[in-house]
């Protein structure tokens, strides 16, 4: 039997997106991506060492009407980003407010034994995403 591949974490996450001079201004305004690159119809944005992608359908044929993300299919639930610690977070809870962002509250997972707090928000496609902090 093979080992297992070793991995170093990861290198990029694609999004496929409905609107991408609206995602790229989102993630830009609201999560200080920077602009890496644009690719003909992808474009790529980073924040340190996070790269994301974002990408119209690469097939317009088979993309459904009034598309909308949902973690109910088969794929992806949601992306969570790294933030320093918790006052970042209640510093994201005030962009998200003034910018009309959806978000959720901020959770402490320590009850679980997890020593981080979450809070989820949306994107324009309606991507779930997430901010992690840890304790302390």
């Amino acid at each position: 039997m093979s080992a297992p591949i070793a991995m170093n974490g990861i290198h990029h996450i694609a999004f496929t997106v409905t609107d991408v001079p609206r995602a790229k201004a989102f993630y830009m305004a609201i999560l200080g991506f920077q602009l890496l690159a644009e690719l003909g119809p992808k474009t790529l944005l980073v924040n340190g060492n996070t790269i994301i992608a974002l990408n119209a359908a690469y097939d317009p044929s088979q993309k459904p009407q009034n598309d909308r993300f949902t973690e109910n299919r088969a794929g992806l639930d949601h992306v969570s980003f790294t933030v320093a610690n918790r006052a970042a977070l209640e510093n994201a809870l005030e962009t998200f407010e003034a910018n009309g962002v959806e978000h959720g509250e901020i959770n402490d997972l320590g009850q679980y034994g997890l020593p981080i707090y979450v809070l989820a928000f949306r994107d324009p496609d309606n991507i779930q995403l997430e901010l992690t902090a840890p304790h302390g």
